[in-house]
């Protein structure tokens, strides 16, 4: 079983590599290119926030798909419409068409869901004390793809013009290309099914006696049992049920949804913000097409902070394991309160920003790790998908709306008031994960 468990995470983490390539050329220049084909300045975000809706509602589906039919055939899904919106990015750069852009950023949103859910399929088979390092394991592996991505724009116009398309459509389809790979492993080497198996030896175990111990909000000390899972109703109504039976459910939502929309809410506007540093105000206004030496600059940028999202995503896997689920969770969100005072009072220079930006990294990655990780073994087996499902499309609606509300936020008290307001949703879920480390520590010493 452990040799089963070692492959599928280094499939899994394989994956994840081509498939972070795809996402992100879409993340750094997304932004700039809605200004240029949508003529207006107020679309800025909508590349982001369209690939975090459509994340968003492709996540219940891609769920109910995998409970269906395992992880691979859901993984697969999710990357072959991500595949669909890198080839309609590359169709709307050569017809300057803002609807086809709008579509393909929906499409790669649904790869992202896929990629999400990937983490969930790396603890499916995982023992209890090594959950956080094997889910922290294929979260790191996008660090290679996702750090890359951004860096191709250059090398994507010279594959642009090789191809005779506009230059700009370069790095998308090196995108596709990424996607295309990562598809057919997966397609291909996901057997057996992680989950299928995980849930044979399930019932196995139920038949032999066997019973899971209740899930340890601290990595030590329980504080509760599971929700038990609903027998009826759809993956939504079964996945509510759950977590709303559940304390530790709930906070690990809390937590993996609240990172991500201090995160999307902050880096999507950041390239228009570093534009306007570099070449003055108004350089991010419709018809100004932003120079090469701030593509590089903002390239650079969004690399370290995917860096800081994913590259020391085992130590936060180690964390959650050693630490305790609730204490990183509270790292996490110090961490992200830290980032956006670094970055917003310091909006003036470009080494605070980027600063910033992998502080805001490294936030994301220690609450998301360590929330997925408690909310992996929070719920019963039979509404483990469903309620995994239902995170990722409140994680997603959430950065959807962060990233909506981001533009309008930054034309209206700028770069250091977007910064502030994330850094009062961190307060509150640190303030909630510290009162239930706090309720665990007290139900503990009591037993």
């Amino acid at each position: 079983m452990r040799q089963v468990q070692r492959r599928t995470v280094a499939l899994l983490g394989m994956a994840q590599v081509f498939a972070g390539i795809g996402t992100g050329a879409t993340v750094s220049i997304g932004s700039i290119l809605a200004v240029e084909l949508s003529g207006s300045s107020a679309w800025a975000g909508a590349v982001a926030t369209v690939m975090t809706l459509g994340a968003a509602l492709a996540a219940l589906p891609l769920a109910a798909l995998a409970d269906r039919r395992g992880r691979r055939i859901g993984q697969v899904a999710g990357l072959s419409a991500a595949l669909a919106g890198a080839v309609l990015m590359v169709l709307a750069v050569v017809s300057g068409l803002f609807v086809l852009l709008v579509l393909g950023a929906a499409g790669i949103g649904v790869g992202s869901a896929a990629s999400l859910q990937a983490r969930f399929a790396a603890v499916d088979l995982a023992d209890p004390e090594h959950r956080g390092l094997a889910l922290s394991t294929v979260v790191w592996a996008v660090t290679i793809g996702a750090v890359t991505g951004p860096n191709l724009i250059q090398p994507g116009t010279v594959v642009g013009q090789a191809l005779g398309l506009p230059p700009v459509a370069g790095p998308f389809v090196i995108s596709g290309a990424g996607l295309l790979l990562a598809a057919v492993l997966l397609f291909v080497g996901l057997r057996p099914d992680p989950l299928l198996l995980a849930r044979e030896l399930a019932a196995q175990g139920a038949q032999a006696g066997e019973h899971p111990a209740a899930p340890r909000v601290d990595g030590r000390a329980g504080i509760g049992p599971a929700g038990q899972a609903a027998h009826d109703g759809g993956t939504l109504v079964r996945g509510l049920r759950a977590i709303r039976g559940s304390r530790t459910a709930l906070l690990a939502v809390a937590a993996v949804v609240g990172a991500h929309a201090v995160m999307v809410g902050v880096m999507s506007m950041t390239p228009l913000h570093l534009q306007e540093l570099v070449e003055g105000p108004g350089a991010s206004h419709a018809g100004h097409t932003a120079s090469g030496d701030v593509l590089v600059i903002i390239g650079f940028t969004i690399s370290l902070h995917i860096a800081g999202m994913f590259a020391l995503s085992p130590v936060m896997g180690w964390l959650t394991d050693k630490a305790g689920r609730a204490q990183t969770i509270m790292i996490g969100f110090t961490l992200l309160m830290t980032a956006v005072a670094v970055a917003g009072f310091g909006q003036a220079s470009t080494a605070a920003v980027a600063v910033g930006l992998v502080l805001l990294g490294l936030g994301w990655s220690a609450a998301t790790v360590s929330g997925s990780t408690l909310l992996a073994e929070s719920v019963a087996q039979e509404s483990r998908v469903a309620v995994q499902g239902v995170s990722d499309m409140l994680m997603g609606a959430a950065g959807a709306v962060g990233g909506a509300v981001s533009g309008l936020v930054l034309s209206w008290v700028g770069y250091l008031g977007l910064n502030l307001l994330g850094g009062a949703v961190g307060a509150v879920v640190l303030a909630a994960a510290f009162l239930a480390v706090m309720a665990g520590r007290r139900q503990s010493a009591a037993a």
